[in-house]
């Protein structure tokens, strides 16, 4: 199993994490054990125990469907072929061993063809809500990461143009990724790296000199390969009211250099500008210019050359990739000895590598799918081990309105720009819509829905939960009951209607899918989860009254429920950088 990096992808119950997390580890070490005495009696043969040796563990996970049971493992079926034994028999075999003393489990069950379920205490269960109102903001964090740096760098869109929408849907996987990293326990650094140098750059600069001449009255032509938007327009205005007269005395090549890095300069600063009104803050802005320097890339080229990658042909210089499995070898230098653009990215991911980082992720858009393979080898030529670089697709994005593709934008010669999605929805909805769908998927955004403020929305539905949990304990008869929630405890025990253990039974889960959806880079997990949490609590408050007339103690305990959910949708909401409203 891999996640959408090609990179194994962990199970769930690696994370063991929170209160669930903390009965599936005691669940996998009791089958571990129950294994051993089966192999041990002649139930199950020797050869079990090397085989769930070999396994790594007894792989645990939460059922889909609650009916079978709070957690559910597969050991059986994974033991099947090593034993060459039935898995029901196997199932069979581990639960008559089976010692569960000590443990939050009321029953167990063999099911289907070799399943093991487990039903977890509903005393133990109700215990979560009271775990969740004592750790408050930090309920949903841990340790799974222990503290190891993890560099996200996203977006790095070139500065030619304003951001357009697929970079708005990169930003916003981007900076949710990282803040379940740190959720988990890395420290997960942002990164931005700017293109500032190079053709495109001098292709920008000669752009914005023909809108300057035409501002003049001179008849100019725009470049091959150069930009058209209306943007360069602005640009050159702006360029011409701050270096006008400066301008009038270069020649067209220090023109064409001088407005390039003006043009550089003020699309970074538009970049950031939207960026931070999307909520994404970086770390570093790293300049190719200031960094990937000439220097910078001759030591690389001469550290690929002492590992024995390098070698030259045609005149050109060219490094090894399909040792590394790369489909063919790549230039490095060209015949005429300029350093091509892959050996300018090899440099800077080297850099990476050696300001302490051991787990590098890339985002990148569609456009440069054909280049993973390339990068990935030349990092493990570069002597780094297999995984330190990831990098993740972020595929494109449709905006749909009335069913068909949208015309936002009026500004022609370019794409919908980010500012204008964020005027025309907002930063709420933009965010949660572009993680509904995994960053691998196409995404279809429908305009119409994200604007509306209905239920049917999934962004206003998730809110609205909030927003109606928040109104409940605000409520004159709630006031007195919420100061008190910290000693709710012995009345959780009253919590025994169906809605009311699956709300409990969704709320535990959280801090797993947090350290999941961070292992699996996979943050479109958060707000399906957050939709599952939602749907829970609307069935909890429909079937049950929280603020229950007659009833004391049932009432401060379902208020502890509703507490306890609004924290959990808060914090989730916050990792997707989605605010929580607390009346809408």
């Amino acid at each position: 199993m891999t996640n959408a990096a090609g990179n194994p992808k962990p199970p769930a119950a690696m994370t063991a994490v929170g209160p669930v997390g903390e009965a599936r580890r005691a669940v996998a070490g009791a089958i571990a054990a129950a294994v051993g005495r089966a192999a041990s009696a002649g139930s199950l043969p020797a050869e079990a125990r090397a085989a769930l040796a070999g396994l790594g563990e007894a792989h645990v996970e939460v059922p889909r469907d609650n009916s079978h049971g709070d957690l559910a493992s597969t050991a059986p079926l994974r033991l099947a072929g090593p034993c060459r034994m039935p898995p029901r028999r196997i199932a069979e075999a581990i639960s008559a061993e089976l010692d569960l003393s000590g443990m939050p489990v009321q029953k167990t069950e063999v099911a289907g063809p070799g399943f093991i379920n487990f039903f977890l205490s509903p005393t133990w269960l109700n215990r979560t809500v009271a775990y969740i109102l004592a750790e408050g903001q930090d309920y949903g964090r841990s340790d799974v990461g222990r503290g190891a740096p993890v560099q996200v760098e996203f977006v790095s869109a070139n500065p030619t143009g304003p951001l357009g929408v697929v970079n708005a849907r990169a930003a916003a996987v981007g900076d949710t990724l990282a803040s379940l990293l740190d959720a988990a326990g890395f420290r997960a650094q942002r990164e931005y790296y700017v293109n500032d140098a190079g053709g495109q750059v001098r292709r920008l600069g000669r752009s914005v000199e023909a809108r300057w001449l035409e501002l003049h009255g001179e008849e100019a032509t725009i470049p091959e390969g150069g930009y058209r938007g209306e943007y360069i327009v602005d640009i050159a205005r702006a360029y011409d009211a701050e270096h006008g007269e400066a301008a009038r005395g270069m020649s067209p090549e220090e023109r064409a250099v001088s407005m390039g890095h003006f043009a550089t300069e003020m699309m970074v600063e538009d970049h950031k500008e939207n960026l931070a009104r999307f909520g994404v803050v970086y770390d570093v802005w790293y300049s190719q210019e200031a960094n990937v320097t000439q220097e910078a890339i001759s030591e690389t080229l001469a550290e690929l050359e002492r590992r024995g990658h390098v070698y030259r042909r045609d005149g050109a210089v060219w490094l090894r990739t399909t040792t590394f499995g790369d489909d063919k070898d790549r230039v490095l230098v060209k015949s005429n000895g300029e350093p091509t653009y892959f050996l300018a990215d090899i440099a800077y991911h080297r850099d990476k590598f050696s300001r302490g980082f051991k787990e590098v992720i890339d985002l990148w858009g569609p456009d440069h799918d054909g280049h993973v393979r390339r990068m990935k080898a030349a990092v493990a030529a570069l002597g780094q081990e297999a995984g330190a670089l990831e990098i993740l697709i972020v595929q494109w994005v449709r905006l749909m309105e009335g069913g068909e593709l949208a015309r936002m934008s009026k500004r022609r010669g370019q794409i919908v720009p980010m500012k204008d999605l964020l005027d025309d929805i907002g930063v709420d909805a933009s965010r949660f819509f572009f993680l509904m769908r995994s960053h691998d998927s196409h995404l279809d955004f429908d305009l119409e829905l994200a604007k509306r403020q209905t239920t049917e929305n999934p962004v206003y539905y998730v809110q609205y939960a909030h927003a109606r949990i928040s109104s409940i304990l605000r409520q004159p008869e709630a006031v007195a009951d919420v100061k008190s929630l910290d000693e709710v405890l012995p009345e959780l025990d009253l919590l025994t209607e169906p809605a009311e253990s699956a709300l409990i039974r969704r709320l535990a889960d959280f801090p797993e899918e947090v350290a999941d959806a961070a292992l699996a880079r996979e943050p479109h997990r958060l707000t399906r989860y957050a939709t599952d949490v939602a749907t829970a609590f609307h069935k909890f408050y429909d079937t049950c009254r929280v603020l229950v007339e007659g009833d004391p103690p049932l009432r401060r305990a379902r208020l502890g429920l509703a507490a306890a959910t609004r924290i959990v949708l808060a914090n989730s909401l916050a990792l997707c950088g989605v605010s929580a409203p607390e009346s809408m």
